[in-house]
């Protein structure tokens, strides 16, 4: 028998699949395995949300600027429900050819009044020629005189009734010529030119918009992807302020920052997510692969930047003033549907787009298809040699642009805080018009004095005894005080000048009294707000309360420092955990905060030094100089312009922090996260800055330092702050840059994100 010998091949051992994908990746192969319905089901949501979000700004309010517990909101919140009683919210400047004392016009002006009196909404008309002709209530030049007009109801309550008489009774009545004025009348200027420059706004950066998109994608579908994706944000964020308030208030201002914030951040997160896909294809990807790759990368990056930005601007809810608190709701809002927009909707359509994500490409026109320039994502451009440069002698780097920066932050030192009045609004308004007349022609503040109400006296028996009379009497010599009206007559210089008549009977209601301080003063200015601190130091026969619209700025500021450090704490806490559990540095959050503040030095500098100060009206166009700055607006543009600075910082870093574990090496990692996010971040800024450059051309003044002041932020932070300051500091912080205490370190291993 011979041997049998059995010959066995060796069969190789199989590929291990290929695990499948988990987190975000899982979810970018998933919306693009069910792109279309994911597609259909945000069709639907906007084929409702359009005309049921459509009306927002119509029912939303308009105040809000005071805090509801201060001392003023009560006093003025007590003469509203128990006397019908307080400053008049609407000031009619009555101009007659004739003069004022003319028989003629004193009948038609008594009718005007008589007529106002009896209109539904209306507590209280009175005027010149029904309160026995005071000279108070009569120009100068005699040719003018004024009729007061008391609305009851809230806010909303009185803007609808003013919405409805003002047209009725303003522009030629007669012989008379009538100008509507007073707080509520400029608030309803104010809201109609805000609507109005908003969609002026829309028109004027949607066209500059696509063209930079254009410039930057080289394909018109690309470029298409992030107004798609900033629509979507902006509807959605309308639909959930309309729903916010049914529950709570929310100022109709917050319509502004909405679509400035929700164009503006859909468009720097989508710029990411298409750029990804984009690069991802041309690696060779398919068009699942390249989703899936974009969600895990550029969708996490994005959905950590929104959460930063987020908290940031929800440090204004410490407020109690729900003008401030809107903003944060809208704010909050508007980012998060864009981060959903660009995680969410914005993968399904790249998946049905695929490789047509280049359709119709225009580089062609210029130098290069959109094919070549991801090929070329590695070669050493603009920003890599920048840096490089820059962390060559990063001491002299730092400190150059620093000085610069400090140097433009120096005029916010000398920064006046005040509220918005008539001159916020264009020369043009009406409302202005009539405000100024006041100004030039009225020795007295007829239209705003101060209320102080004593609450809880017992009305008749205090007139009886004297205690109103001397009290009025001791408030009339106070400096800068023209005349004390109250139940038992009016008062000047410590003197009763007038004795009671009907008109007393409006000081009189179930319960106490309250007193009308009518002063020379401004206001909105110092002198105002000591006029203010000397009424509440004056000694009083019982428990005192004062408003008025002096008062309640003095409340609002009172209250604003008071929740101001709480804000900032908010802020600061925040980023460091957040930065740390992306990062797990100890470092990179505090140069942040560091490098965040400097460059909002020029921002602020530059709100004093324009308009404060009112330089430079050439360039910015012009306004009224108050010589203040409204009291809201750095607050609101310091936690917008901060989050928006987090924004492009988180960005950066996740590229940088890619190449630093890639290669271990920082000066490498810092020059290729630049190159790779410089080019984009610059790109997201000048979007940014566009749509915020079209709000700067609106004519009231907020908006257009608000647009001003946020877009000049987004230019320094992603030049000189990006390009400059942070490879300067991460050259000289050196490994140091991604060192924490060990249990920091094991913490973040637990709970840090990881890639």
């Amino acid at each position: 028998m011979g041997t049998q010998s059995t010959v066995r091949t060796a069969t190789p051992p199989k590929a291990a699949p290929p695990a499948p994908p988990r987190g975000l990746a899982a979810l970018g192969h998933w919306l693009a395995r069910r792109r279309l319905v994911v597609l259909l089901i945000t069709l639907a949501a906007l084929v409702v949300a359009v005309p049921f979000g459509s009306d927002v700004e119509s029912r939303l309010s308009e105040g809000g600027i005071t805090a509801p517990a201060s001392e003023s909101a009560r006093a003025d919140a007590l003469l509203n429900t128990r006397f019908g009683g307080g400053s008049p919210h609407l000031v009619l400047v009555t101009s007659a050819g004739a003069g004022v004392d003319d028989p003629k016009i004193a009948d038609e002006a008594t009718a005007l009044t008589d007529r106002l009196s009896r209109e539904r909404g209306v507590v209280q008309a009175a005027s010149y020629w029904t309160l026995d002709k005071p000279a108070t209530l009569r120009s100068k030049d005699g040719r003018t005189g004024l009729i007061m007009v008391r609305l009851s109801g809230d806010e909303d309550e009185i803007r609808k009734t003013a919405a409805r008489i003002v047209p009725e009774v303003v522009g030629d009545q007669g012989s008379l010529k009538v100008t509507a004025t007073g707080v509520t009348a400029v608030r309803m200027e104010i809201e109609r030119i805000s609507e109005e420059d908003l969609n002026k706004a829309e028109l004027l950066s949607g066209p500059l918009v696509l063209i930079i998109l254009l410039l930057v994608f080289g394909s018109v579908v690309a470029a298409s992807m992030p107004l798609a994706v900033g629509i979507f944000a902006v509807i959605g964020s309308f639909v959930i302020l309309r729903i916010l308030d049914m529950f709570v208030q929310v100022s109709v201002f917050a319509v502004n920052i909405t679509t400035a914030l929700g164009l503006g951040l859909a468009i720097d997160y989508s710029l990411f997510i298409v750029t990804r896909y984009r690069e991802e294809l041309a690696r060779g990807r398919t068009v699942h692969e390249a989703v899936g790759e974009s969600v895990r990368t550029a969708g996490r990056t994005v959905l950590f930047s929104a959460l930063t930005v987020a908290v940031s601007l929800s440090a204004m809810l410490v407020f109690p003033m729900y003008h401030l608190r809107s903003f944060a709701y809208s704010g909050i809002a508007v980012v998060i549907l864009a981060a959903l927009g660009s995680v969410v909707v914005l993968p399904a359509l790249l998946a049905v787009l695929g490789h047509r994500i280049d359709s119709l490409n225009i580089r062609r026109l210029f130098r290069r298809n959109a094919k070549a320039a991801a090929a070329t994502s590695d070669t050493e451009g603009f920003w890599h040699k920048l840096a490089t440069a820059v962390m060559r002698r990063p001491v002299p780097f730092a400190l150059a642009v620093a000085a610069v920066l400090v140097a433009l932050g120096l005029p916010f030192m000398r920064a006046t805080f005040g509220d918005s009045d008539d001159r916020v609004l264009p020369a043009s308004s009406p409302a202005y018009q009539g405000a100024q007349v006041l100004r030039e022609q009225f020795d007295n503040r007829e239209s705003s004095p101060l209320n102080v109400v004593l609450p809880d006296i017992d009305a008749t028996a205090a007139a009886s005894s004297g205690k109103v009379a001397d009290y009025a009497k001791q408030l009339s010599t106070v400096p800068g005080i023209t005349r004390v009206d109250t139940l038992t007559g009016s008062y000047s210089e410590g003197t009763q000048v007038a004795p009671p008549g009907p008109a007393s009977d409006r000081f009189k209601g179930d319960r106490g009294t309250w007193l009308s301080v009518v002063s020379d003063t401004e206001p909105y200015s110092d002198r105002g707000m000591d006029l203010v601190k000397t009424l509440r130091a004056q000694p009083a026969p019982d428990h005192v309360l004062v408003g008025g619209q002096a008062a309640l700025l003095v409340d609002s500021k009172d209250t604003i420092g008071e929740d101001l450090p709480w804000a900032l704490g908010i802020i600061a806490l925040s980023t460091i955990v957040l930065l740390f559990l992306f990062t797990g540095s100890l470092l990179i959050p505090l140069k942040a905060i560091v490098l965040n503040l400097l460059s909002l030095t020029a921002t602020f500098g530059a709100m004093v030094y324009i308009f404060q100060d009112g330089n430079l009206k050439w360039l910015v166009g012009d306004f009224s100089v108050t010589g203040m700055l409204d009291i809201d607006t750095p607050i609101l543009m310091f936690c917008v312009a901060f989050g928006l600075s987090m924004d492009y910082e988180v960005f950066l870093l996740s590229r940088i922090k890619e190449e630093y574990h890639r290669t271990g090496d920082n000066i490498s990692a810092v020059s290729w996260g630049l190159e790779r996010t410089g080019r984009l971040v610059t790109a997201a800024a000048a979007l940014v800055a566009t749509v915020l450059l079209a709000f700067a051309t609106s004519s009231l003044l907020p908006i257009k330092l608000l647009g001003i002041g946020l877009a000049l932020a987004v230019i320094v932070d992603a030049t000189l702050v990006r390009g400059v300051l942070v490879p300067a500091f991460m050259r000289l912080a050196g490994r140091a840059n991604w060192w924490a205490p060990r249990p920091l370190a094991r913490l973040h291993e637990k709970i840090g994100l990881k890639d």
